[in-house]
């Protein structure tokens, strides 16, 4: 029976209520809170386990779902059931994983899983940092040696009467007014995870929004995670057996390996620095560690298991060789000082039928960049918990096997693939111009040819190339950087700049900075070490500013700006306004109006409800023809206008012509040529274009025209008409006509 007093702490975060509970929901988990924030909430469970025989890593999984049930709403398609996790549940479990791995001590391989799910959504309160400072709670209630807790927050600038201010976990509608969305992650010892979008927002301000959101938003989540911890008596950790190597197999493999180690790692290119490397290995264990070819079972599991510790010891022995020349020596694996950039290769207009395309290439990473131009059809529809969107940009970046040299599985895009590419859109987001000044939806795809660090900051530099040579008018060239960490025991610490795969894998950190001369657009910060304070990410920031502004100048030295004209294969985009009441004219009953129209010209026609009219066509005079149709269709008719009109329908009385589709005007008999007309067929048919001129439209709408009034006088008729008169010339006929007239116009009257 569940417990009527579950074990709970509360504390105002950024003006709402944050509440953590546990023991009461999923007792037989190793932990499990249930973390509330506003209306949204999220259920987080931690399971600790022994480990899987074989393994050599740490297997953590994290796993977040947004139920839908949680803000009252039914999945989509047939089967009614939520399926594999969307774009942004995969950003969201990258988010909890990357401040939380680091945090587990060396060698610790028993399973842990966190799954958190979104069981409350109010629509304004988002469950990403709820899920992410929930799971780490969950964490802390089990005998996990996790070294937390951590917390994760987010911050938005506002702009205020009285300025900028930043803001705690910014609502949906706070959102919608802010130039910084940042993410940020921290325990005791500092900040362990960064995530940034922004529009060119400066490095100081930047750096004031994580001071603010560590002070008020992570440090007291902190507090709340112990007090929880300690009210929940789980205070003891149990670390369990550590795959370590022990430390005379560690001490063997220095000593018959380190001097060669040392030269190995000195050699420049990858795949030969790589070579040795492997070679290296292979010596080592082939003549100190190899397999029995004899002997009984146990000797042949010994001798297997001493061959694993001594593989981990060479890991180990790579790894700390690496860091001592980089630290103590100086020396980068490919010779670079500290802040030296990789030689670039840049290339546009790669490819002929793109509608841009570049070629970007530093060191041995290569990313190949295409933009496709398309329409308000071809938008992304995001739909989810929060409210429905539509996206205009997009990036999608793919990772094959051979651009690291290796013949892997071929798939879709993993939880790697997606988180590249979604840094590297948020990164050029900043820079995007408004869609007032440029209605088409953009597609990047970066495609990584080669690969050896950075190349998610490759698709950044090419994808702002391959943009630039479509024509998009971007508001400032924009690069991306990274920038890595190193430190020895002595607690000595180095920053390099543009690392490559190897420093990465080495390290302490991976931070990518991505902007513009004028500032942020985009961060993500991967840390192995403990934390960092705010003095060290300041430094971070100033030798990633430089080397930006590096890469940007060698950049606009290829192509200095966007070009002045689209692709001749991009589709050529119009808007017209329209009063918003004449929308279902255009559109016509079951659309018949506005299909007629792109059937005709071969344009795309897409109205919004303000009564905005989007034109898009590859061939111009096209889209120009059916502008004019949406003009005609969308004006007022008034009186003195002149049109091409179409006869629909032809009376005894006159003519029905239709001036744009869905608006017709009547032609009375006499006004369809100068002087008498027997019939209205003489002059006119059915399916005739002719030239009329408005002379009236009334009160009601109705609409009279001339086609007389467009013809030259005929002689001896110095008014311009000829009266409708019989052959015989007598007056009374005349009149009797005139009023024969009169009753043709009560007829059309009636009629209309």
């Amino acid at each position: 029976m569940a417990d009527a007093n579950p074990i709970f702490v509360e504390r105002e975060i950024g003006g709402r209520t944050m509440r953590m509970e546990t023991g009461r929901i999923a007792k037989l988990a190793s932990g499990c809170v249930i973390i509330s924030y506003a209306d949204s909430v999220v259920m987080c469970t931690a399971m600790r386990a022994n480990p899987r025989p074989g393994l050599d890593f740490f297997p953590l999984q994290c796993d977040y779902r947004e139920r839908l049930s949680a803000g009252g709403r039914f999945p989509g398609g047939f089967r009614k059931r939520e399926g594999a996790p969307n774009e942004k549940e995969i950003l969201t479990m990258r988010m909890i994983d990357r401040p939380i791995r680091p945090l587990f001590p060396d060698g610790f391989i028993d399973e842990v899983q966190i799954q958190c799910w979104t069981m409350s959504h109010d629509g304004q309160n988002d469950t990403d940092v709820i899920a992410c400072t929930g799971g780490s709670a969950a964490l802390m209630l089990t005998d996990a040696p996790f070294q937390g807790p951590v917390a994760t927050v987010r911050v938005g600038r506002i702009v205020t009467d009285d300025g900028p201010q930043f803001v705690i976990n910014p609502t949906h509608a706070q959102m919608e007014y802010t130039d910084l969305d940042l993410v940020l992650s921290g325990h005791s010892d500092g900040v362990n995870m960064i995530e940034v979008g922004a529009a060119e927002v400066s490095e100081a301000s930047v750096l004031e929004a994580i001071k603010f959101g560590y002070e008020h938003g992570c440090k007291p989540i902190l507090e709340m995670q112990i007090e929880l911890m300690e009210k929940a008596g789980k205070t003891e950790k149990r670390e369990g057996e550590l795959s370590l190597p022990p430390a005379e197999i560690m001490d063997h493999v220095k000593s018959v390996a380190s001097a060669e180690m040392e030269q190995a790692r000195r050699i420049p290119g990858k795949h030969d620095r790589g070579d040795a490397v492997d070679a290296l290995r292979t010596k080592v264990l082939d003549e100190h560690y190899a397999l029995p070819t004899s002997g009984n079972y146990t000797e042949y599991r010994d001798a297997e298991k001493r061959l694993g510790q001594a593989r981990e010891a060479f890991r180990t022995l790579e790894k700390k060789t690496t860091r001592k020349l980089i630290v103590e020596d100086s020396i980068r694996a490919d010779g670079r000082s500290f802040t030296e950039i990789r030689q670039l290769e840049i290339e546009c207009g790669l490819f002929p039928r793109t509608h841009g395309s570049a070629l970007f290439q530093r060191g041995e990473t290569q990313g190949v960049l295409t933009c496709a131009l398309g329409t308000g059809r071809d938008e992304q529809i995001v739909d989810g918990l929060m409210p429905e969107y539509a996206k205009k940009f997009y990036l999608h970046y793919n990772f094959p096997p051979f651009c690291v040299g290796e013949a892997g599985r071929i798939m879709g895009p993993g939880r790697r693939e997606i988180g590249h590419g979604a840094l590297a859109e948020r990164s050029l987001l900043g820079v995007l111009p408004d869609v007032e000044d440029f209605p088409y939806t953009v597609r990047l795809v970066s495609d990584i040819t080669e690969s050896n660090g950075s190349s998610s900051m490759a698709s950044v530099c090419g994808g702002c190339m391959a943009m630039m040579d479509a024509g998009v008018p971007l508001k400032a060239t924009c690069a991306g950087i990274s920038v890595g960490r190193f430190s020895n025991d002595e607690g000595k610490i180095v920053h390099v700049t543009d690392i490559i795969g190897e420093e990465d894998f080495f390290g302490d950190m991976d931070f990518k900075v991505c902007g513009t001369r004028s500032g942020i657009t985009g961060i993500q910060l991967d840390l192995k070490a403990r934390g960092l304070w705010f003095d060290e990410i300041e430094t971070i920031f100033e030798q990633a500013r430089v080397g930006r502004v590096d890469i940007i100048e060698k950049m606009e030295a290829v192509l200095a700006a966007p070009r002045e004209n689209l692709s001749d294969y991009a589709p050529r985009i119009m808007q017209v306004m329209i009063d918003p009441e004449k929308i279902g004219k255009l559109i016509g009953p079951g659309g018949k109006t506005i299909r007629g129209i792109q059937e005709r010209t071969g344009a795309t026609v897409d109205v919004d409800d303000d009564g905005t009219v989007t034109i898009a066509s590859t061939d111009g005079i096209a889209g120009e023809a059916a502008k004019a149709e949406v003009e005609a269709l969308g004006a007022e008719i008034k009186v003195g206008t002149i049109y091409d009109g179409k006869v629909v329908s032809v009376k005894d009385f006159g003519a029905f012509i239709e001036l744009v589709p869905g608006t017709d005007g009547m032609c009375h008999i006499s006004e369809l040529d100068n002087g008498f007309v027997k019939s209205v067929e003489d002059v006119v048919k059915v399916g005739d274009t002719c030239k009329v001129k408005v002379i009236n439209v009334d009160d009601a709408g109705r609409i009279k025209l001339s086609r007389k009034a467009l013809l030259e006088p005929a002689e001896g008729d110095a008014d311009g008409g000829g009266d409708q008169s019989d052959s015989d010339g007598d007056g009374g006929g005349k009149r009797r006509r005139r009023r024969g007239g009169k009753k043709r116009e009560d007829a059309v009257e009636a009629t209309s």
